[in-house]
Order: structure tokens, then C-alpha cells, then sequence
């Protein structure tokens, strides 16, 4: 059976310089990423209402809605990650740009040379961000569903001196690939601790009666 090829990213890429917009959807596009292009922020906003981008690509200073403007939104009202396209360099600039939410930011003039690694960068970043978010609600799901989840959760993160969301997932996946329930998984572990603590009782009070 052969496996369905992987589907390519999406990118957005919005500025209301043409040229550049070409340029850059063009070296995307060799790198193998689907690329769709906006020439305002609020022609952006009419493409993401219809389909969610992994990453959008925002200059900075447009007429009409400012790429900062739209970054708001984006960040407000959506989960697409979004990196600036600024004609500055400066610290402030970039400071701003973390402060809006930015995962990524690239001064013009624009080259494939700085831009990829740039932007390949913030797209990971983008990526570890959602992963981190997605796993926050599962976990707060899975905790919220049972009791044992929860118990089960901290008894793992004690004897393995792990964080809660390692803990979690090992548990998690050890559910799945068992094709079994997580509370199901963490009631077995529960039983098992008591069964354990129990008997390390009895060894202890057998040793002391000799």
C-alpha cells in the first residue's frame, strides 16, 4: 500500500508591494510550500475566513489596516502564527513585533538567502507553539474527565521526576497503544501503586518481627 503523500504547508503572504509579493511566493513555492497572496490586510482576512494558513508572512507598514493592525486580529481572533516583513531593523521594531506575537521577522531588502532559514525557523516555532497548545487542552480534558487521570498524572511525574505534560503523554500513549481508555490506564496504575505499597508494609513488618 503506498502512502498518501504529505499535504503542503500554507502560506500567506501579504504586501502591497507586487513584485516583492511575487518574489516571495516564489521562493516559497521552490521550497515547496503552497503560497496565496494578499495585497491588503483586509483582503488577508477574507482568505483566512475561508481557510486558516500555517503561517502568514505580514509587512509591517501597509495603507488602509497596518500589517500590525492585522497581526492584532490574527492574534485576538485566530490560531495563525504570523511573522513581520519590516523595512527597519531596529531593536524597537523588533521588540514590537515580539510584543504582537510574532514568531518571526525579516528587514527588507528580502533575499531567499536570509529569508528561508528565517522563515523555516519561525514556522518550527509556530509548530512547538501549537503543540504546546494542543497539548494543554487535552491534558486539562483528560484531568477534567476523571479523578484517576489526575492522580495517576502526579504519581508518574513523582516517580520519574518528569514535568505534567511528559507525564501525561507517556501515560496517553501507552493508552493508545493498548487500545485502552486513559482512565481505564490510570485506575490500573492507581491499583498497582496500592498493591505495591501494600506489600512493602508487609516486608517491613516482616523484617522488624525478626
Amino acid at each position: 500500500m503506498t502512502s498518501q503523500p504529505r499535504a503542503k504547508r500554507r502560506i500567506l503572504i501579504v504586501d502591497d508591494d507586487q513584485l516583492l509579493l511575487q518574489f516571495l511566493s516564489a521562493v516559497l513555492s521552490s521550497a515547496g510550500y503552497e503560497t496565496q497572496e494578499a495585497t491588503s490586510a483586509e483582503q488577508a482576512l477574507a482568505i483566512i475566513e475561508k481557510v486558516e494558513p500555517d503561517m502568514a508572512l505580514l509587512d509591517i507598514n501597509m495603507p488602509g489596516m497596518s500589517g500590525l493592525e492585522l497581526a492584532r486580529q490574527l492574534h485576538a481572533e485566530t490560531a495563525v502564527p504570523f511573522m513581520f516583513l519590516s523595512a527597519s531593523g531596529d531593536s524597537d521594531s523588533a521588540k514590537q513585533a515580539a510584543a504582537y506575537g510574532a514568531v518571526g521577522y525579516v528587514v527588507k531588502p528580502v533575499d531567499a538567502a536570509r529569508l528561508m532559514p528565517a522563515f523555516e525557523a519561525a514556522l518550527a516555532r509556530a509548530d512547538e507553539i501549537r503543540h504546546l497548545r494542543r497539548t494543554e487542552i487535552n491534558l486539562n480534558t483528560a484531568l477534567a474527565a476523571g479523578r484517576e487521570t489526575s492522580l495517576a498524572v502526579g504519581l508518574l511525574m513523582a516517580k520519574f521526576q518528569s514535568d505534567r505534560n511528559t507525564a501525561f503523554e507517556v501515560l496517553r500513549d501507552h493508552a493508545r497503544s493498548n487500545r485502552r481508555k486513559i482512565n481505564e490506564v490510570a485506575e490500573q496504575l492507581l491499583a498497582a501503586e496500592e498493591v505495591l505499597n501494600s506489600l512493602h508494609a508487609a516486608f517491613n513488618s516482616r523484617l522488624k518481627g525478626k
